[in-house]
C-alpha cells in the first residue's frame, strides 16, 4: 500500500483492553509468518495487560489493529545481565514486572507487514520513550531479533561480525538498523535468547536506550503512581450458606437476595456464594430423583440464574460470585460453573476444570478447559471452584494473568474434606501472594442426591508476611452455622508483598529451570 499525505491522522495509538487480544494475536501472527515463533496466548496477553496496562500500546488505522508493543518495569541489576526471553519475561506473562524497576523493557513489537509505510514502529517506540521520561526511568532495555541473521552467516564468521556490519552501515537488517536509528545502544548478544526464532538463529541483540531526562541517581527515589488504577481496599464478603427446602424458584431467589442486599448495606465490592448452592432447587421436586434426572432437572434453571443474579448485581451495585450451577452445554455435556455477575451488568463463566470423582459418578459432570482472569472495577480476579484450588497450577495460571484475588466457592460433606480444600487455599495464598476467597454451604438436603450433609467453615485468606493478619486469616467463621464474614482486603498490601516482601515467591521463581505452558 502506498502512504497518503493525511494518513498520520487517521492512525490513533493507544493502551490495549482485554477486547483487544484476539485481534492482537492475529496481528503476531501476520507479523511472524515463517518465522517459526508461535503466538502469545491469550492469558498471557492478559497478564501483560492486567500486571502493567500503561506499558502496552496497541496502533490502529482506520479501526483495524496494526501494531503492537509490550513492555513491563525491571531492574537494571537483572535486565543489563544476560538473559533469556522466557526468563526474563516470566515465560510471556511478563511474571517479572517490578513496580520499583527503573528501566522499561521491552518486551514485544510487531507491526502488520502490509502497513509498514505508516512507521507504526516509530510510533510505538515514541510513546515508549515518552513513558520513560514522563515517569523518569533510567531508559529501555531489550534483546531485539535479527531476522536477517540465518542468511547472513553464509558471509560472515560469526554473528559478532554480522552485528559489527550492520553498525558501520555496511549491511541493513530491518529490526536493527531501524533501533539504531532511534539511538540505541549494542550493549551486548545474547545467544539462546529466543530458540523459537529461527530466522535470528535464536540470537538476541542485548540493546539499551538511556533516558536523557533521567534523574541522578543521587536524586531521591521518585514518587510513581503504580497501581492507581485499583482501588486501594476492596471489601469482600463471604457467605456461608444454609442449604434449605424451598417452595419455589421466588423463594429460592429471595433468599440470595437477603444476603446481597446486607452485604451491599456493609459496602461490599463482592458477595461471594458457595458451589453447587442452586441444588437446593431440587428440593422443590416431589420425590426424589435419581442422579441423572436431578442434574437434568438443575440445568433447566441455567437462564432464570443468570438473569436473577445479573439483576441483583445491577440493583444492589454489587459484584456477586454466583458459586457455581450444573449446566448443560450445547454439546450436550454438563459443567460445574460459576456465574460471576459484576454491578455494570457484565457475566462472565468460569467451569470447574476438575470435577470430583462424585461429580463424574453420580452426575456425569465433565471438565472445563480454561481458566481466566476476570476485569472487574476492583482489579483483575480468577474463581477456582473447589477442588480446582487443590491444583497449583491452575491457581499460578491465574496469578500469571494479573489475578489479585481468588474465589473458591466449595462444597464439602465433612471435615476432612473441607480440610483438603482449607489447607491448598491457603497454600495458594502464599504461593502466589494473593487473595483467597473461600464460601461454602452448610445445613442438611434430604431427598437431594449426593447433598444430603454439609460442613464448611468459610473464610478469607492471605499471604503469610508482615503487612497481613498473623494467621494469614483475614475473617473466619464459625463451622457450620449460616454467616457472612467480611474483610478489607489491601491492594497496595499485594504489591509490596510480591515485590519486597520476606520472601517473593512470584518474583524469585526458576524460569531457566521450569515453565508452565497451557495448551490453547
Amino acid at each position: 500500500m502506498t502512504d497518503s499525505p493525511d494518513t498520520a491522522a487517521q492512525v490513533v495509538v493507544r493502551n490495549p483492553g482485554p477486547a483487544d487480544i484476539p485481534n492482537i494475536r492475529k496481528l503476531f501472527s501476520r507479523a511472524y509468518a515463517g518465522s517459526g515463533v508461535s503466538s502469545y496466548s491469550a492469558s498471557m496477553l492478559r497478564g501483560q495487560i492486567n500486571k502493567f496496562p500503561e506499558g502496552q500500546f496497541i496502533a490502529e488505522y482506520e479501526g483495524a489493529l496494526i501494531g503492537f508493543c509490550s513492555s513491563f518495569l525491571i531492574s537494571g541489576e537483572i535486565a543489563l545481565k544476560p538473559h533469556s526471553w522466557n526468563w526474563i519475561t516470566g515465560g510471556g506473562y511478563a511474571g517479572r514486572h517490578d513496580p520499583g524497576g527503573d528501566y522499561l523493557y521491552g518486551m514485544e513489537v510487531c507491526v502488520d507487514p502490509d502497513f509498514r509505510g505508516l512507521r507504526i514502529g516509530q510510533r510505538l517506540y515514541d510513546e515508549r520513550k515518552k513513558l520513560v521520561q514522563a515517569w523518569a526511568l533510567r531508559g529501555i532495555i531489550y534483546g531485539g531479533r535479527l531476522p536477517t541473521l540465518a542468511a547472513a552467516m553464509e558471509r560472515y564468521d560469526s554473528p559478532e561480525a554480522y552485528i559489527e556490519a550492520i553498525q558501520q552501515g555496511r549491511e541493513k537488517d530491518p529490526v536493527l538498523t531501524f533501533q539504531l536509528r532511534n539511538d540505541f545502544d549494542v550493549i551486548g548478544l545474547l545467544p539462546d535468547y529466543w530458540n523459537e526464532d529461527r530466522q535470528s538463529l535464536g540470537y538476541g541483540v542485548h540493546l539499551l536506550w538511556r533516558n536523557p531526562q533521567a534523574p541522578d541517581e543521587k536524586e531521591e527515589a521518585r514518587a510513581k503512581p503504580f497501581g492507581g488504577r485499583l482501588t486501594d481496599t476492596v471489601r469482600v464478603a463471604t457467605v456461608q450458606y444454609q442449604q434449605r427446602r424451598v417452595k419455589s424458584f421466588e423463594e429460592f431467589i429471595e433468599l440470595l437476595r437477603y444476603f446481597v442486599d446486607v452485604t451491599a448495606d456493609y459496602r461490599s465490592d463482592f458477595c461471594v456464594f458457595p458451589e453447587l448452592f442452586s441444588l437446593q432447587l431440587l428440593s422443590m421436586e416431589d420425590q426424589e430423583l435419581s442422579p441423572s434426572e436431578a442434574i437434568d432437572a438443575l440445568t433447566r434453571w441455567t437462564d432464570p440464574i443468570k438473569t436473577a443474579l445479573r439483576d441483583l448485581a445491577v440493583r444492589y451495585n454489587i459484584n456477586i460470585i454466583g458459586g457455581s450451577h450444573p449446566t448443560k452445554m450445547p454439546n450436550g455435556r454438563v459443567e460445574n460453573i460459576c456465574y460471576v455477575c459484576l454491578r455494570g451488568g457484565e457475566v462472565y463463566e468460569q467451569a470447574k476444570i476438575h470435577p470430583t470423582p462424585n461429580e463424574v459418578y453420580w452426575w456425569n459432570i465433565e471438565g472445563g478447559h480454561e481458566v481466566s482472569t476476570i476485569n472487574t472495577d476492583c482489579g483483575p480476579i480468577g474463581v477456582l471452584i473447589c477442588y480446582d484450588a487443590e491444583f497449583p497450577e491452575l491457581a499460578r495460571h491465574l496469578a500469571d494473568q494479573g489475578a489479585n484475588i481468588i474465589f473458591v466457592p466449595f462444597c464439602t460433606d465433612e471435615r476432612q474434606s473441607y480440610l483438603r480444600v482449607r489447607y491448598c487455599c491457603q497454600a495458594r495464598a502464599v504461593e502466589n501472594q494473593c487473595y483467597v476467597v473461600m464460601s461454602g454451604n452448610c445445613g442438611n438436603l434430604p431427598n437431594v442426591a449426593n447433598m444430603d450433609i454439609q460442613y464448611a467453615q468459610s473464610c478469607i485468606l492471605t499471604p503469610c508476611d508482615f503487612p497481613f493478619a498473623r494467621d494469614g486469616v483475614a475473617a473466619d467463621t464459625t463451622p457450620n452455622v449460616e454467616t457472612v464474614a467480611f474483610a478489607d482486603l489491601r491492594l497496595a498490601d499485594l504489591r509490596e508483598a510480591r515485590y519486597s516482601g520476606t520472601v517473593q515467591n512470584l518474583k524469585d521463581r526458576r524460569h531457566d529451570l521450569y515453565t508452565l505452558v497451557w495448551r490453547e
